[in-house]
């Protein structure tokens, strides 16, 4: 019997592996191209973002562990490498497509298919404990402010009190603004930019923070903080729109790229078909053949 080479399971691995990884970026593309709005991405987070996500992940606290937005399940494979078991994990997932390939591809964890801003409608009783920690890959940055601090908010009703919600985004700031709105308190940390990761990303790791505690000032004082936390908003609403501006300029520039490819190979299909129907008419005058 020949035996196979040195390194062939190896290289099969590599190959399998690639074969694996164009073929997520073809369905991240079809989603993308059916729903922009919703996908958010022209191709899933790399393996260097989803362990940055993972990493915020505390294995050995209890309760589920809720994945928003799983997509083709990247980071779904960061946490199951980190060390969470399968039955703690919760993906829901809005695309019916991606929510079968989880199911083949993850065994034992479970699959919603539903939608991720309406998470008391999606998951209203099917979590047994409070959760340990919300991971998201939603486009926030595409959806109207009121909308994530509502995601906020629901997430925060969900977890446990020491629970975490993390969340990745393409902006170097955070997509649900730092200032306390909506009755929403809470504590931001970030990572530093994954540079890795096309293109470079952060995360960002929101915990709930109990209100805060009222204390007399006088006027001269109430004026200050006036004025720091109206420049404080005014300096976030900056930041948001030229990331909402840099997501939107991404996303038409990808949308544009998928269209000069399809533009290309429709040339390419008209230019094969002109020779081909070139050669048939040289050959049909040619004198041999009257």
């Amino acid at each position: 019997m020949q035996q196979k080479p040195p390194g062939h399971g190896y290289k099969s691995r590599i190959t399998d592996a690639l074969q694996e990884r164009f073929a997520d970026e073809a369905r991240f593309i079809k989603a993308w191209f059916e729903n922009p709005v919703a996908t958010g991405a022209v191709s899933p987070s790399g393996r260097f973002l989803s362990r940055a996500m993972a990493r915020y992940v505390n294995v050995g606290s209890d309760g589920p562990v809720v994945e928003l937005g799983p997509g083709t399940g990247p980071v779904t494979q960061a946490l199951l490498q980190r060390g969470i078991d399968p039955s703690r994990l919760v993906l829901v997932e809005y695309d019916p497509a991606f929510c079968r390939l989880l199911e083949r591809r993850f065994p034992g964890v479970r699959v919603v298919q539903g939608d991720a801003y309406d998470l008391p409608k999606t998951l209203g009783g099917l979590l047994e404990s409070p959760a340990a920690a919300i991971v998201s890959s939603l486009p926030l940055l595409n959806r109207p402010e009121a909308d994530r601090m509502a995601l906020l908010r629901d997430a925060f009703e969900l977890l446990s009190p020491s629970g975490v919600f993390v969340q990745f985004t393409y902006g170097m700031i955070s997509p649900i603004p730092r200032r306390v709105s909506e009755g929403v308190p809470f504590t931001a940390e970030a990572s530093q930019p994954v540079w890795l990761n096309l293109p470079p990303a952060r995360v960002w790791c929101y915990r709930p923070a109990s209100a805060p505690v009222a204390r007399k000032a006088n006027v001269a004082q109430q004026l200050v903080r006036s004025i720091k936390t109206h420049t404080s908003r005014v300096r976030d609403e900056i930041r948001e729109t030229r990331d909402k501006l840099e997501t939107e300029f991404r996303l038409a520039r990808d949308r544009m790229r998928i269209d000069i490819a399809g533009r290309r190979s429709r040339v390419s299909e008209e230019t094969r078909a002109n020779e081909a129907a070139e050669i048939l008419r040289k050959l049909k005058d040619r004198p041999g053949d009257r």
